[in-house]
């Protein structure tokens, strides 16, 4: 059965909305209650510009985290630094504009070789499995394996987007057979950004995800019946895959 990694940036996106002068909700708290639910990991993006998840919350889920800790993040100096200190269960290097609300699209692994290749043996040295958020092409799955990558996450955000039926079904099938290229090269396979509790049933019968990365959809709905509930109804579905 696929895991499920719940990312609680935006319970620290709502603390955050007004301005930093309150300290709830508080995605720590949020992650325990993911864990009750059933959550096999719990996913955070630190960002450069901080506006959501802060470094205080980094450092107090890598205590308090029974499950798996996921650090999403650029690959940059100062992120790096960071997860070295942190020892997160794995790190998440994705692509990161200042501007975008969420983020837009897959790391390009193979246009930027030489800095991806260095920060996945900067984490691997430290003992920290690396995954790379990519688009489903099989340029960027190739890419990943020279990269020394442990796994790649498959960016989710077309297939879920796509406005129509058969639009949606021709995205998932990319999705899919990036899977099944990322299987066959021996990386591990996640997917990940804009799943929800509609989209997820498109994975029954495929048994080639390893873990899946939900947050804003589980988040919205913790809002009106609470984070444990949310999690344990999307881990349920999960189990009917």
């Amino acid at each position: 059965m696929a895991g499920l990694a719940i990312n609680v940036d935006h319970i620290a996106t709502l603390r955050q909305a007004r301005g930093g002068s309150t300290r709830y909700p508080d995605p720590v708290h949020a992650a325990a209650l993911a864990e009750l639910g059933g959550a096999d990991g719990i996913v955070v993006h630190l960002r450069e510009d901080r506006r959501h998840i802060q470094d205080r919350d980094v450092y107090l889920l890598r205590k308090t985290v029974l499950s798996r800790l996921i650090l999403e993040m650029a690959a940059t100096d100062e992120m790096l630094k960071i997860a070295v200190e942190v020892k997160p269960d794995l790190v998440t290097l994705v692509p990161e504009k200042r501007n975008e609300l969420t983020t837009e699209g897959g790391l390009d692994v193979q246009g930027l070789s030489e800095s991806v290749g260095q920060a996945v043996q900067t984490l691997q040295a430290a003992g920290i499995a690396v995954s790379l958020f990519v688009d489903p092409e099989s340029s960027q799955i190739r890419a990943s394996t020279d990269a020394d990558a442990d796994m790649v996450e498959i960016h989710t955000g077309a297939f879920c987007d796509a406005p129509t039926p058969g639009e949606k079904q021709r995205r998932f099938s990319d999705v899919m057979e990036a899977a099944r290229l990322a299987h066959h090269l021996e990386l591990g396979v996640n997917a990940g950004h804009g799943l929800c509790y509609n989209t997820i049933g498109y994975f029954a019968g495929h048994r080639i995800i390893d873990e899946f990365s939900i947050g804003h959809s589980i988040v919205s709905r913790a809002a009106l019946t609470g984070m444990e509930k949310a999690v344990r109804e999307m881990r349920n579905l999960i189990k009917e895959l």
